[in-house]
């Protein structure tokens, strides 16, 4: 192949990339789906520009280790230690779920299309998987809640090397006909391997990374990525197909660990993931044959439907049962199944082997491998927002300023209303103890401005300072409406000593004294018996304001809705208007309801106004 001609493909896919992340900003739907829409446009089935067959071989060591440094990136972004809550869901996930998925695509496929049961094994085993390529952009762009989100990025790239190690077990079968002890081994063995080099690599990684001040930014990164793609060849060469699990766990690994340059790595892997995801995954459209797919019809359509609103649902809730996942995630994440780079950079591999082979059905299983990237991708990446906020898991995004013990147990009331939470503290052993609890704390100086912006402060919807000094939670509150544009509503803060109060009240910042607050409750509970009933539902109940937005509820009056026995209404806000809830007053759209209840009743009370 011409040098020339190679430089003006990666010089176009760069600036075709440029183009699809404008794009994908500017419509707010996954940059994947414009890549592949010009992966298409450029190929040879359109305007001929790029010839993939061209690169031979080369393409395809190209696009693996590729896909080597995109798992290895989404195993950098996942940190055991804060999401030890969801680790059973994330495993049943990508074990149960996986097996599920291949016995119900594979049935699905063999049953819809007649093809060879091998062959339909070999395409259950690739859409076996959910592409972090897709989900982690997406998941991150519409902030759903922290659990959900990470339990769907560890899926996405566990998956990918399940998937992998499983389609090569089934190709191995259909050439070289593996049976009983062979089938266990080859398995296994590819498990091993990837598991040890990933954990060797990572901790080889982490010695250096820690070795001295001789290491800069520059190098960690250099020596990263280098050690990423060695650590792919060596457990491709030592097992094939082993290598995507073997980048998997070095990612975790290293993301779980703490260790300096982490955040480097981090920047520096997010810009080189988009342009190695720009490059594949155009070349790789671009190899798209339209008659593989016109040729499957519309029984393949079928098939990939029958994927994503029957087998996807079926894995997601199989694997669950016993999970403290609410119906309505268990749907979100049912919903949220697209395939991406790995499914159709293997299929077009194993294709190339087959049809050099002189087994049939390789364009086969490349069309129908690239049907089902295309509904999936194109689905989830247009209505992922719209079911999201339907099914209302975008949560509110909150910053706690303080890990102290009014810091934790707000942290704690958040969590379990499903809030996003992120808490900042300059103590190390109180972001261990909140991590522990599955709270996400970052460890730092909240006074420092990086520290806030690593904490999610850009996209904070609300921020409380809480912490036992007066100074930083001043400070705190001002830098977020100076430096960050938030709103007097958006900021709350804690006075310690009541003489500063005015302080904050001078600056339009909401806040409360403890002391103060005490001494009112405390007066107020003094020969009035209910105000202490209502006090005490703080502890096992809530205080909750509820914006009206179900149709069904707007212009009834309060008595005619089927309220919860321990809920109350108390106060209806209207405009720039309040009034105290009675059984005849009407309710309109957008009126803000102040609820309390005991346990739960105050969130069904929320269920029935908001929708």
């Amino acid at each position: 192949m011409d040098s020339i001609y190679f430089l003006e493909v990666v010089v176009s896919v760069l600036f075709m990339s440029m183009v699809a992340q404008t794009l994908s900003k500017r419509f707010q739907v996954p940059v994947i789906i414009f890549l592949l829409i010009e992966g298409i446009l450029i190929g040879p089935e359109v305007l001929n520009f790029i010839d993939p067959a061209t690169f031979g071989d080369g393409l395809t060591a190209i696009v693996s280790l590729s896909v080597a440094v995109i798992v290895f990136d989404g195993g950098l972004h996942i940190d055991i230690k804060s999401i030890r809550p969801i680790q059973k869901t994330a495993l049943k996930l990508t074990t149960i779920g996986v097996l599920i998925t291949f016995v119900g695509a594979t049935l699905t496929t063999y049953l819809i299309l007649g093809v060879s049961v091998k062959l339909a094994a070999l395409f259950g085993a690739l859409v076996a998987a959910t592409g972090p390529t897709v989900i982690t952009p997406l998941v991150r762009n519409i902030h759903v809640n922290h659990k959900v989100g990470k339990i769907l990025e560890i899926e996405g790239v566990f998956n990918d090397a399940a998937s992998v190690i499983l389609a090569a077990f089934m190709f191995e079968w259909i050439v070289s006909q593996l049976y009983g002890f062979d089938a266990v081994a080859f398995i296994l063995q590819r498990l091993v391997i990837g598991i040890i080099i990933g954990m060797v690599s990572g901790n080889i990684l982490k010695r250096f990374l820690s070795s001295g001040s001789l290491v800069t930014d520059q190098t960690a990164r250099f020596f990263t990525l280098t050690l990423v793609m060695s650590s792919y060849v060596v457990s491709e060469l030592l097992g094939n197909e082993s290598g995507i699990l073997a980048a998997a766990v070095f990612g975790i690994v290293t993301g779980t660990s703490n260790i300096p340059h982490k955040q480097a790595l981090k920047e520096f892997k997010s810009d080189l993931v988009m342009m190695m995801l720009s490059i594949i995954f155009i070349l790789l459209a671009a190899m798209l044959n339209f008659e593989d797919i016109l040729g499957l019809g519309l029984k393949g359509i079928i098939v990939v439907l029958i994927l994503i609103l029957i087998v996807r649902p079926l894995a997601v809730f199989g694997s669950t049962i016993d999970s403290h996942l609410k119906t309505k995630e268990k749907l979100f994440i049912s919903f949220i199944g697209p395939r991406g780079v790995v499914p159709a950079s293997i299929a077009t591999y194993f294709a190339v082997k087959l049809d050099s082979m002189g087994i049939f059905g390789g364009q086969t299983l490349v069309g129908l491998v690239f049907l089902t990237v295309i509904i999936t991708v194109v689905m989830t990446g247009t209505l992922a927002r719209r079911v999201a906020n339907f099914l209302g898991v975008i949560p509110m995004e909150i910053l706690i300023i303080g890990g102290g013990e009014v810091g934790k147990i707000l942290a704690e009331r958040f969590e379990k209303r499903g809030e996003n939470v992120v808490v900042v503290d300059n103590s190390e052993d109180k972001c261990q103890r909140l991590l522990k609890q599955g709270i996400r704390a970052i460890h730092g100086d909240a006074e420092d401005i990086n520290v806030l912006k690593k904490a999610g402060i850009e996209k904070a919807k609300y921020i409380v300072a809480t912490t036992d000094q007066d100074n930083t939670n001043l400070l705190v509150s001002q830098i977020a409406k100076s430096k960050f544009n938030l709103k007097e509503e958006q900021i709350v803060a804690r006075v310690n000593n009541v003489e500063n109060l005015h302080a904050f009240w001078d600056l339009s910042i909401r806040s409360m004294s403890p002391q103060m607050t005490t001494a009112l409750v405390l007066d107020n509970m003094v020969g009035k018996p209910s105000m202490f009933s209502m006090c005490e539902v703080g502890e096992e109940g809530e205080i909750l304001e509820i914006r009206v937005t179900n149709p069904k509820v707007a212009g009834k009056a309060i008595k005619e809705l089927s309220l919860p026995e321990n809920s109350l209404l108390l106060m209806i806000r209207r405009g720039e208007k309040s009034f105290i809830a009675n059984g005849n007053l009407v309710l309109e759209y957008d009126d803000l309801v102040t609820v309390i209840g005991e346990g739960d009743s105050a969130k069904e009370v929320a269920d029935i106004l908001y929708r």
